[in-house]
């Protein structure tokens, strides 16, 4: 069976992808704090990337750490909106898929972090 939501080609299907997605963000920013607080931290911290890293390699890795963070939480809300859309009721598998989500923004949140210190302290270290 085919999907008819699916029939769209071309320029007509980049468009409505596209505000498919910003109406993703807009959703995610009004009503997750968790998003919003990461979204202002990257509007501080992407821009830092810049001025921190002496490579394009290290600016990627320092703005890309921050992205990641905010892709991983979009994924977490997903899962949260389908768990939550499925039942309210409490479940075994609902509270699993909803722990394993947070423990993906964790762990996204660990490697920025270390990303961001290991930048900052090599950058103090050798003066550069």
């Amino acid at each position: 069976m085919t999907n008819p939501f699916k029939g769209r080609t071309g320029f007509d299907r980049v468009v409505r992808a596209t505000g498919y997605s910003v109406a993703g963000l807009k959703t995610a920013y009004r009503g997750e704090s968790a998003f919003r607080q990461e979204t202002w931290l990257a509007v501080f911290l992407v821009p830092m990337a810049f001025w921190l890293g002496r490579t394009w390699v290290e600016v990627g890795l320092l703005a890309g750490s921050v992205l990641l963070v905010m892709i991983v939480e979009l994924l977490n809300s997903g899962i949260e909106a389908v768990v939550d859309r499925v039942s309210f009721e409490l479940h075994d598998l609902s509270k699993r898929a909803k722990d394993l989500a947070s423990a993906a923004v964790f762990l996204s949140l660990m490697l920025c972090t270390s990303v961001w210190v290991a930048a900052i302290w090599h950058t103090v270290s050798t003066g550069t």
